[in-house]
C-alpha cells in the first residue's frame, strides 16, 4: 500500500525511469499477440487485438494499414494498461460497408464509442496514427468526457491542415495523392502488393499483403471521399470545439504528406496542455520508422500524467 505523496511520487519516478531505459519487446506477430475479438457498431463488426490490464488504451491506425501497425507499442503499453488496437472499418477483419456515406467521420467515431463500451468502459486513452489521428482528434472533440487522454501520430489539428491546404501551395501539392483517391476509379488503381510500399520488414509485408487483400479498397478510399477537403480550399470551414484533454503529438518530421507547418498554433485549439514532439530522421509512419522513441515517449507521458494526477488528487 502506497502511504504519502512521497511514496507515489518515487513510484512514478521508478515507472518513468523503466520507460526510459528498457527497450521495447518486438515479439507481436499476426496470429499469436494479444486476444482477437469483435465489438459490434450498429451493424458493423470491428475487430480489435487486446493485451494487458488496467486503464483502457484504444489504439487506431491509418492508411493504408491496420491493427498490427502497433505491434511494437502494445507488449510495453500492456505491461500497465489494457491495449486494444482496432482494425478501422473496411480494413483487414473488421466489416466493410458499402457506400461513401457508411465512412463519414461520425461513423468512425461512432465505432470507437462502441469499442470503449464494449470492454465496460467509460474512458479511455485514444491514440491515433494518420486517419486514425483524425478520428481520435474527433472522438475527443465529440465525447470529451470518455477522452481521458489524447495521443496523436502524424495528424495535425484539421484547424492547422485546413489553413496549410488554404495558403501554402507546398501543402497542397503533398495533398494530391488524396485529391486522385477522391476519384470515382481511384479503388481500381490499387493492390495490395502496391499498398505495402512503406512497410521494410519483410516478414511485416507478407503479413500486410494479407491484410489488404481481406481488405476493401474502395472502403479505404471512402475515408478521403467522404472527410478529406476538397478545393478550393477555405480555411474557415466548421467551428470545432476545443480538446479538453491533455494531448501528446509526435510527429515524424519526414512526413511527405503532412508537413510540419500544420501544426503551429496548436495550442490555440485545446484547453488543456499539449506535448509536441518532433523526430527530424522519421517519416510518416512515426510509430515504425522511430518505434522505440514512440513507445519510450508514450509511456514516459503517460507515467508523468499519472503521477500529477496523483499529487492534484491528494
Amino acid at each position: 500500500m502506497i502511504h504519502s505523496i512521497q511514496d507515489r511520487a518515487r513510484l512514478s519516478v521508478i515507472l518513468l525511469l523503466f520507460v526510459l531505459v528498457v527497450s521495447p519487446s518486438s515479439n507481436a506477430d499476426d496470429s499469436d499477440a494479444g486476444t482477437h475479438g469483435f465489438a459490434n457498431s450498429g451493424d458493423v463488426k470491428i475487430h480489435y487485438v487486446t493485451m494487458g490490464e488496467g486503464p483502457l488504451v484504444v489504439m487506431i491506425h491509418g492508411f493504408p494499414d491496420y491493427w498490427y501497425t502497433w505491434r511494437e507499442q502494445m507488449p510495453e503499453l500492456a505491461k500497465h494498461f489494457k491495449v486494444v488496437a482496432i482494425d478501422q472499418r473496411g480494413y483487414n477483419k473488421s466489416g466493410q460497408p458499402v457506400g461513401v456515406q457508411n465512412y463519414a467521420m461520425e461513423k468512425l467515431v461512432g465505432d470507437v464509442k462502441k469499442v470503449v463500451e464494449h470492454f465496460d468502459r467509460t474512458q479511455a486513452t485514444i491514440v491515433g496514427h494518420d486517419w486514425g489521428g483524425a478520428v481520435a482528434w474527433t472522438f475527443a472533440m465529440t465525447y470529451p468526457t470518455m477522452t481521458e487522454r489524447l495521443v496523436i501520430l502524424n495528424l495535425p489539428h484539421f484547424n492547422g491542415l485546413r489553413r496549410e491546404l488554404a495558403n501554402n501551395p507546398a501543402q497542397r501539392e503533398a495533398s494530391a495523392y488524396a485529391r486522385d483517391f477522391q476519384a470515382d476509379d481511384a479503388a481500381a488503381k490499387l493492390t495490395a502488393e502496391g499498398l505495402t510500399f512503406w512497410v521494410k520488414d519483410p516478414d511485416a509485408k507478407e503479413k500486410y499483403v494479407k491484410a489488404f487483400k481481406r481488405s476493401s479498397m474502395e472502403g479505404m478510399l471512402n475515408y478521403y471521399k467522404a472527410n478529406y477537403p476538397r478545393a478550393p480550399y477555405d480555411q474557415s470551414g466548421v467551428e470545432l470545439p476545443p480538446v479538453k484533454c491533455s494531448v501528446l503529438m509526435i510527429h515524424g518530421l519526414k512526413d511527405t504528406a503532412l508537413l510540419p507547418g500544420a501544426l503551429n498554433d496548436t495550442w490555440e485549439w485545446l484547453e488543456n496542455d499539449l506535448t509536441l514532439v518532433t523526430l527530424p530522421d522519421a517519416g510518416h509512419f512515426v510509430q515504425q520508422d522511430a518505434s522505440e522513441t514512440v513507445t519510450r515517449t508514450i509511456l514516459s507521458w503517460l507515467a508523468l500524467k499519472d503521477s500529477a494526477s496523483t499529487e492534484i488528487d491528494d
